[in-house]
């Protein structure tokens, strides 16, 4: 067996791990703007803008990021590479997420980078559930157990309606689709949000 050796990613692919980082924020941002009071969620230039009368250059309160599409470099970068410390502290360092947000993400990487069955990814990059989930928890979004209680979720969704068998095999049906996917991941973040409240 041959050993491995990790060296640092090339500028560029950091640049490309920075870019899916600050969706995910913009996401979490939105979310929390989303739920927040609307007092809450201004900063304090819109405040005083809006005292004045005037109108902030920022997006308005509320509003959905404008997401693009990461660059193919990112699609395709290796899974181990983001296990590097410096692409786990682009963002801080480990965050902590609910399940609903680790499952609303999920999706986000899903519609991303694409979806896959067989395998956690393909050569281009499109992850099936575990693999964006992987994603998720080596960029620091969330731990272990913010993981395992999601795939429960998603689990206890697929029960429901009567499919016994694990959600990665779920996926992995021929016929399976990404619109059958992407519909799982949503109603299980849904019901881990309703049961949060």
């Amino acid at each position: 067996m041959a050993v491995q050796t990790l060296t640092a990613p090339a500028p560029q692919l950091v640049d490309e791990a920075a870019l899916l980082v600050r969706e995910i924020e913009q996401y979490l941002a939105a979310r929390v703007r989303a739920t927040a009071h609307p007092l809450l969620t201004k900063t304090t230039a819109e405040l005083i803008a809006e005292a004045l009368g005037a109108t902030p250059a920022s997006a308005a309160p509320g509003a959905a990021p404008v997401l693009t599409a990461p660059p193919r470099a990112l699609r395709i970068l290796p899974d181990w590479v983001l296990n590097f410390p410096l692409l786990r502290q682009l963002h801080g360092g480990g965050r902590r997420i609910s399940v609903a947000e680790h499952l609303e993400l999920t999706a986000l990487v899903i519609e991303r980078y694409g979806w896959h069955r067989g395998a956690l990814r393909s050569a281009s990059g499109r992850r099936c559930i575990l693999g964006a989930q992987a994603v998720l928890f080596r960029l620091g979004y969330g731990d272990e157990a913010t993981a395992l209680a999601a795939g429960h979720r998603l689990q206890a969704v697929l029960t429901l309606r009567g499919i016994t068998e694990p959600y990665p095999h779920w996926n992995d049906a021929p016929h399976r689709t990404r619109d059958e996917v992407l519909a799982l991941v949503r109603t299980a973040a849904t019901d881990a949000r309703q049961a949060d409240r």
